[in-house]
């Protein structure tokens, strides 16, 4: 059972990824561990664990979004360039860049502003 919170300085919440959440998304399966369900407690972000699997290729107009690969490798596709990642790496996604991801990976997706489903565009050309 998640625990939310409002304090003086700003709402807390803690909750544990299985108690989360979970649906399949443009990258993968992911855990909606702060989420749409949690607009309106003041979080300024979102925060998903994706098992990256056939990632579609997408942007966001306003949205910047940080990928921290928790567990396994593959690459992240920026504006047509494939960068290879692996546990430990981080990679910074401002709003505009087509994104996409290759291989089985499980990272830690981090968006900001918070998460909004009229901020998600696929390319006209999409890579075969």
């Amino acid at each position: 059972m998640p625990i939310e919170m409002k304090t003086a300085r700003g709402p807390l919440l803690i909750r544990h990824e299985g108690e989360a959440p979970q649906e399949r998304s443009t990258c993968g399966w992911r855990h909606r561990l702060i989420s749409r369900e949690d607009a309106g407690t003041g979080v300024a972000a979102w925060a998903h664990a994706v098992d990256i699997d056939g990632a579609k290729e997408h942007y966001h107009e306003r949205g910047a979004e940080l990928y921290y690969v928790l567990e396994g490798e593959g690459s992240v596709v920026l504006d047509g360039v494939e960068h290879p990642v692996r546990k430990g790496s981080l990679v910074h996604i401002p709003p505009g860049v087509v994104h996409g991801a290759r291989g089985r990976m499980r990272v830690l997706v981090v968006g900001v502003p918070d998460i909004a489903e009229d901020d998600l565009f696929f390319p006209e050309r999409q890579p075969e």
